[in-house]
């Protein structure tokens, strides 16, 4: 079954914007500037993306004023483009609720496949548009929520969430809007997810965990996150939205990776380190510190700017 479309006069009107070129484009689905294809809308939010403007498939942009001279195909103007992506992404949602009939206890939706060597253990729920693969297994009281396709011979273990909603807002002087998670997770085969691992669907594009990955307990992956062949990742460790890391990523425990990163193949992460740039060579990289009384670290930290300055 085909999705919904829209005229881009009639997205225009939803979000009160300023309609550039043909009104009657028709619209199918959201996509990234840098992977949009004909049909898509896209947005342009940040400006480490403005550089794929210009050469952008998309039927269509949502900009703003000051990027309204560099479009090179029917959009819509706007002084808030992120809240606008925020707005549109409501009308694209195929599942919004999947507990429309009360009358129905499920634990495996109606849309999902599951294999028959697959095992589904206990209070499993498994929802829209979900596949497992042959011989994975599935512990107890875990939850695949929405487009979460699981490969062969995975094992999720107890209280896992998979396909979750990402955390994905638009600001606004009087709260948030909601951005409808459209993407899909995909796990490869041979990985593992450790008890109480909570892994985001894509707000767009997918979140990807390739194969031969090895996750601890209560790890938190975010939505659009890519997470290479091999990696093994120790308990308590979160990587936020939208890092593309590479083949055999080691990191220990209570460790972090800011967002819109990309880490290079064969990187090490020491326990306790937060990494907030990208890396772009193999190594092993560690930043703890002890802890200290705050006037105590407000001292170091003068003092280690001090030495990287020279």
């Amino acid at each position: 079954m085909s999705g919904p479309s829209y005229s881009l006069k009639d997205l225009a009107n939803k979000v009160k914007g300023e309609l550039v070129g043909d009104p009657e484009v028709v619209i199918n689905s959201i996509a990234t500037i840098q992977n949009a294809s004909p049909g898509c809308i896209s947005f342009l939010a940040n400006p480490k993306y403005n550089k794929f403007l210009i050469d952008s498939s998309a039927s269509a942009v949502i900009v703003s004023p000051e990027l309204s001279n560099e479009l090179r195909t029917p959009g819509i103007i706007t002084d808030d483009p992120y809240a606008a992506y925020a707005i549109i992404s409501s009308l694209f949602v195929k599942h919004s609720n999947p507990y429309t009939d009360k009358s129905i206890s499920y634990f495996i939706h109606e849309t999902a496949e599951v294999h028959e060597t697959a095992v589904i253990g206990p209070n499993v729920y498994i929802g829209p548009e979900c596949k497992i693969g042959k011989n994975s297994i599935i512990h107890a009281n875990s939850s695949l929520v929405m487009n979460v396709e699981i490969g062969e011979n995975v094992i999720v273990h107890f209280n896992s969430i998979l396909g979750s909603d990402g955390f994905g807002y638009a600001p606004q002087n009087d709260g948030y809007i909601k951005i409808e998670q459209l993407g899909k997770l995909i796990v490869g085969d041979d990985v593992e997810i450790g008890a109480g691992c909570t892994i985001d669907r894509g707000a767009i594009d997918n979140t990807e965990i390739h194969n031969g990955v090895k996750l601890d307990n209560q790890v938190h992956i975010a939505h659009n996150v890519i997470l290479g062949e091999n990696s093994a990742i120790a308990a308590s460790c979160a990587i936020a939205g939208s890092t593309i890391i590479g083949k055999n990523l080691q990191m220990g425990g209570l460790s972090g990776i800011l967002g819109h990163l990309k880490i290079a193949d064969n990187v090490l992460i020491g326990a306790h380190t937060l990494i907030t740039k990208s890396i772009v060579k193999a190594g092993n990289y560690v930043g703890i510190m002890p802890a200290q009384e705050q006037k105590d670290w407000a001292k170091s930290s003068v003092f280690i700017k001090q030495r990287k300055s020279k």
